[in-house]
């Protein structure tokens, strides 16, 4: 089997890596920089476990790695989605299945869009990995495995053996969704992050913090509340979509809370996410937000703005989730 992988960040490193270990699979690239890349990769995991392979080519052309491609994955950000399907798109073998590492982004709404009703498609709904680069085009470091992730798989004969196949080659256990709604929209990062950012600094005015702001660990009741207002919004929107009920759980019923005080109690005792800070940069005197973040330039417009437009297409009222958008591209559209 011939997978083109593209792009050459952290995920990326991680998925040409674990790929290339399988004995029947063959490897490309499809990335900016590819002269910065060796033709051998070494992944290895917080266990010590390698997967180590040669990779069959590398090249920032996509007629040179998409032609025979059987399988395209996509592992980039939000932004890049939309260029990357019109850069592919004239390449593509009959039979190919194009999918992506993370679908919250808009991959399966720009799929449709750009790609015909014939391409096959998948997409998971959150990253099955935890990366990190090491020595860049060289090595990473596999920081985490999922449980278990859902994606969902469009216009191929057998969904079930295909999810099959994803979970063997991804090596991680997988979920088949009945629609790509179920993997697409989300209240995870596009309406987490985002309301707490807005809690935070939708009344900045250029002061100067003594600190990098623990993003969890100091939460707050007020971002809590607007978590809340903005997730009952969301939970109306799916009620008018084919979504299975608990395909995708409140954030009250995710994190086994009631109220705001109970979720920011909840949220800032998480272990796993005490020292994640915040999108800031250190200034002279402290620190500020970073509006440059991809905090700010993924979650806003590719992944809130979207779950705005579905809302919009099915007659459903979200004013918390309006004030939060207009406020959030105000400050990436400076």
């Amino acid at each position: 089997m011939k997978v083109t992988i593209c792009g050459g960040g952290s995920l990326g490193h991680i998925c040409v890596g674990v790929l290339s270990s399988h004995k029947d699979v063959e490897v490309s690239l499809l990335t900016n920089r590819p002269t910065q890349w060796g033709s051998r990769i070494v992944v290895t995991d917080m266990a010590g476990k390698e997967y180590a392979a040669d990779i069959v080519n590398i090249s920032n052309r996509a007629q040179d790695v998409i032609a025979d491609a059987d399988m395209v994955v996509i592992c980039q950000p939000g932004f890049l989605i939309e260029g990357t399907l019109q850069q592919i798109k004239p390449w593509l073998k009959e039979g190919a299945v194009v999918g992506s590492l993370v679908s919250s982004t808009g991959f399966f709404f720009q799929a449709h869009k750009i790609l015909t009703e014939r391409v096959g498609l998948f997409g998971f709904q959150r990253t099955p990995f935890i990366a990190r680069v090491e020595q860049y085009g060289h090595s990473a470091r596999l920081l985490g495995y999922k449980n278990e992730v859902a994606i969902a798989v469009e216009n191929v004969a057998d969904a079930e053996q295909f999810r099959q196949m994803v979970e063997r080659l991804f090596i991680t256990p997988t979920v088949l969704r009945s629609n790509y709604y179920e993997v697409s929209l989300t209240n995870s990062n596009p309406i987490l992050h985002t309301g707490r950012l807005y809690s935070m600094w939708s009344n900045w005015n250029g002061e100067v913090y003594d600190h990098n702001i623990l993003f969890y660990k100091e939460w707050t009741d007020e971002a809590s509340q607007l978590l809340i207002d903005m997730d009952a919004e969301f939970m109306t929107l799916l009620e008018k979509l084919p979504v299975a009920k608990g395909a995708i759980p409140s954030l009250l019923e995710y994190y086994e809370s009631t109220d705001a005080a109970s979720l920011t109690r909840k949220i800032s005792s998480i272990a796993a996410f005490q020292t994640i800070t915040s999108p800031m940069q250190e200034v002279e005197g402290g620190w500020v937000p970073d509006f440059s973040s991809r905090y700010f330039t993924e979650d806003f417009p590719f992944g809130l703005k979207y779950i705005k437009d579905m809302a919009i297409e099915c007659g459903v009222i979200t004013p918390t989730i309006d004030k939060v958008l207009v406020w959030g591209l105000s400050k990436i559209e400076r």
